[in-house]
């Protein structure tokens, strides 16, 4: 399983009308690093459920939905539930995106002068690299957002 941290633009596309849809393409990533990371979300990656799910269960890629503009913090949680595709609204082999659906709302949002703040997320990409759309999200920083949020994973 990884964990990834997707950005959307509340006014445009926010995680409620996600959660109202149940699910959607992801769609509209542009940065080369971005789509690159996009197709590496896997449905699934080999890894047996260990939370009473069937043993064969294979787990799914998870992402923390994060709104941008004057927002500015992480709003809810989804899983990746298709391997990445070419984007079937646009005539380009490069832009590819994958499937979302809404899992729930964080308890307690957490906003990016939060995670300045805190010092374990220092090297974190979504300071470093404050434009990419789709981050990455290691262990290291999953577990302590996770609980910044006041949820369970």
């Amino acid at each position: 399983m990884a964990y990834w941290l997707l950005k959307t633009e509340p006014e445009n596309y926010s995680y409620f009308d996600l959660e109202r849809e149940g699910s959607t393409v992801w769609d509209g990533v542009n940065n080369s690093l971005a789509l690159k990371h996009l197709r590496t979300m896997l449905l699934g990656d080999g890894h047996f459920a260990q939370r009473g799910e069937p043993p064969h269960a294979s787990v799914l890629d998870l992402a923390l939905i994060y709104h941008t503009g004057k927002e500015r913090q992480v709003i809810g949680l989804a899983e990746i539930v298709s391997q990445p595709y070419i984007d079937p609204a646009l005539n380009d082999s490069k832009r590819a995106v994958v499937d979302v659906r809404a899992l729930r709302r964080v308890h307690q949002p957490v906003t990016l002068a939060q995670i300045k703040q805190d010092g374990k997320f220092t090297d974190f990409d979504l300071l470093r690299l404050p434009r990419l759309s789709v981050v990455p999200v290691g262990e290291v920083y999953w577990q302590p957002l996770i609980e910044l949020t006041n949820g369970t994973n």
